[in-house]
């Protein structure tokens, strides 16, 4: 009997391993004339705003449709109902033509629709979702799903520079098979060091929430955590990191990569965000990497949720680049930000 035990044991474990090791799936990359869907999941957006992002997008060469529910309206903020904000999203995931969905606004509500979803939902139908601040959630369910995604702007930013300003640029570089490589200039916080793993995270504070949940990204075995967040207390970024710490982050994570916190509160004697939040993560022999410009910053650049990722944190700057299939393309991180 224990021998049988023992064997369960063992072939449970390969098959964690194997799971474990299973390469993210890449959407395909978009061609002229592909639809791209722009749905609502979390606060409501005008429709003058979401018609200034599907122009964009045809003025990018692809064709914009636009989810049934965008133009309700719920509690005053929220995009509908949570059962409408579902349905575009389950609408615009089973829809085979649609190749791309772009998520018009964060604010807060993704969190409603977690309940109604399963993995099997995004692994079916592997489409780019593109989006932050409260697609967060999304990235997250994505990168579970085993489903590569992109954080990047949303819609009413994406409308509000033609499609001009640095970070959409490159997230339609992205979109077209064009993959950055990013080199990023030096901060006085970094912690040098390489590591390798899945690109995971976003806004801490949609991040922190699902941790132990069945959507816990913090679950995975080998990742690089990226976090931003906006207009939050010095105090309440310790609650929430340290909710993370408390819910394993140190057993899988190789790395740390540091946003934009943009318009947070001092209300604790620490000179900066960074040097709180590193305070944490010395003495983990991990690479951290400070003051990349993406979140809520004047500066949004893309980054590819649940992709393998290289951070190379040096003396001197540092690298971060994806390891999927595509043209690479050398970014000069200091020469888009004033950060």
């Amino acid at each position: 009997m224990m021998r049988i035990h023992g064997t369960l044991i063992l072939l449970f474990l390969s098959a964690t391993s194997l799971f474990a090791q299973k390469t993210p799936v890449k959407p395909a990359y978009l061609s002229k004339g592909d639809k791209v869907a722009i749905i609502s999941a979390s606060y409501f957006s005008p429709a003058e705003a979401i018609d200034s992002s599907a122009a964009v997008l045809r003025l990018w060469g692809y064709e914009p449709v636009i989810g049934p529910n965008t133009d309700k309206r719920e509690a005053g903020k929220y995009a509908g109902k949570p059962s409408e904000r579902l349905s575009d999203l389950v609408w615009a995931l089973e829809g085979p033509e649609i190749k791309a969905i772009i998520c018009s606004r964060g604010g807060y509500g993704t969190i409603h629709l977690l309940p109604y979803l399963h993995k099997e939902l995004f692994s079916a139908n592997p489409k780019w979702i593109v989006g932050y601040s409260d697609v967060t959630t999304l990235h997250s369910i994505e990168t579970l799903s085993g489903v590569i995604s992109l954080h990047a702007v949303i819609g009413d930013v994406l409308s509000l520079d033609g499609g001009k300003d640095p970070g959409s640029s490159l997230m339609r570089e992205i979109l077209s098979g064009r993959i950055p490589r990013y080199e990023v200039p030096s901060h006085h916080c970094n912690i040098p060091g390489s590591a390798k793993g899945i690109l995971v995270g976003g806004n801490l504070s949609t991040l922190a929430p699902l941790c132990g949940s069945d959507w816990d990204i913090l679950k995975e075995d080998t990742y690089i955590l990226y976090i931003e967040d906006v207009k939050e207390t010095y105090h309440h970024l310790d609650r929430l990191f340290n909710t993370l710490l408390l819910h394993g982050l140190s057993h899988g994570c190789k790395g740390v990569i540091l946003g934009d916190f943009e318009d947070c509160k001092k209300d604790l004697e620490y000179s900066g965000v960074y040097e709180l939040l590193v305070s944490y993560l010395l003495g983990w022999d991990i690479p951290v990497l400070c003051g990349f410009p993406a979140g809520h910053g004047k500066t949004n650049l893309p980054l590819i949720m649940g992709a393998p990722v290289s951070l190379e944190v040096r003396e001197d700057g540092a690298t971060v680049s994806f390891d999927i299939d595509g043209e690479v393309l050398v970014v000069d991180t200091s020469s888009l930000s004033s950060r």
